[in-house]
C-alpha cells in the first residue's frame, strides 16, 4: 500500500510538472481538502480548478520534487516550483513541505506548508518585503488568490 502511494504521490507531481491539471486532479478525491497559505481551504472541485488555473497561467514554469514517503494512510514530499508572478513579472521560487492522506487508493487531503513572507518578499517586491509578514497583507493576498479562482471558475 505505502509503495501504491508513493506512487500516487509521484504521478501528482509528474502530472505537475507537465501542467496537467486533469491528470493532477485524478489523484484527488471528489471531497479533496486542499490547504495553503495563499488560497486557505479549499474543497472538492475547487482544489482542482485551482490547479487548472495555476496551470494555465503558468509562465518560465518549472518543478523538482523528492523525499516522498508513504505509508497506509499518510505521505509527505518536498517540492519546488519556479515561475513567474503574473501580477508582478516577478520570478519566485517556491519551497513547499506537503503532506497528504489517503482513501481508496487517491488523495483526499493535501496541505502545503510553505513561508507566505518569503513568498511575498519574491512575488511582491518592496511591498512583500516591508508588510508581507502583516496580517493584513496576508489576508489581502487570500482575498485575492480567492477572486483569481472565482473568476477563473465564472470564465469557464
Amino acid at each position: 500500500m505505502s509503495q501504491d502511494h508513493q506512487a500516487l504521490i509521484t504521478r501528482f507531481y509528474q502530472a505537475f510538472q507537465q501542467l496537467d491539471a486533469q491528470a493532477m486532479a485524478a489523484c484527488y478525491t471528489d471531497d479533496v481538502l486542499f490547504s495553503d497559505p495563499v488560497f486557505g481551504e479549499l474543497r472538492g472541485r475547487d482544489a482542482s480548478d485551482m490547479w487548472r488555473m495555476l496551470t494555465s497561467r503558468a509562465k518560465d514554469f518549472s518543478l523538482t520534487f523528492d523525499q516522498v514517503q508513504a505509508d497506509g494512510q499518510r505521505g509527505s514530499a518536498h517540492w519546488v516550483a519556479t515561475y513567474v508572478f503574473s501580477q508582478t513579472g516577478a520570478t519566485v521560487v517556491n519551497d513547499i513541505q506537503a503532506r497528504f492522506v489517503f482513501r481508496d487508493g487517491k488523495i483526499c487531503e493535501h496541505h502545503d506548508h510553505f513561508d507566505l513572507w518569503r513568498w511575498s518578499r519574491q512575488a511582491l517586491g518592496a511591498k512583500g518585503v516591508l508588510l508581507g509578514w502583516t496580517p493584513l497583507v496576508k489576508n489581502a493576498i487570500r482575498a485575492q488568490a480567492q477572486k483569481g479562482l472565482k473568476a477563473f471558475q465564472a470564465g469557464r
